[in-house]
């Protein structure tokens, strides 16, 4: 497994929430999303996505409906349950807590010395 999917299998399930707060969507949509929010330094294919969905639907996080679009074509719209909205915020602690962490083992005491390169 190669580092970036390793890292990214970790943040997949922050980041689909955190959409999912904003508004209902369904795969397709998400996957897009998720390009579009990170300028396309992330990207996710749905063979990657649904899983994760899959996953959060059993555990109570979010749920599906599905709607009728035109007409023989369905989508299944994923939307965050108040389950799924106390998990994420419990994973962003989390996740922003590690990434300081992380950074600061690194020699970088915030991200802002990060991303202008200073260390």
């Amino acid at each position: 497994m190669s580092i970036e999917k390793g890292l990214k299998r970790g943040t997949i399930e922050l980041v689909l929430l955190t959409l999912l707060q904003r508004k209902d969507m369904y795969g397709y949509e998400i996957c897009q999303e998720f390009e579009s929010q990170s300028n396309g330094l992330f990207t996710v294919t749905e063979g990657s996505l649904y899983p994760v969905l899959y996953r959060l639907l059993d555990k109570g996080y979010i749920s599906d409906r599905t709607e009728k679009v035109g007409k023989r074509r369905t989508r299944v719209y994923y939307h965050l349950q108040p389950a799924g909205q106390d998990y994420l915020s419990a994973i962003k602690k989390e996740y922003i807590s590690l990434n300081r962490g992380i950074l600061l083992a690194l020699g970088y005491g915030d991200l802002e010395d990060f991303i202008n390169g200073r260390h």
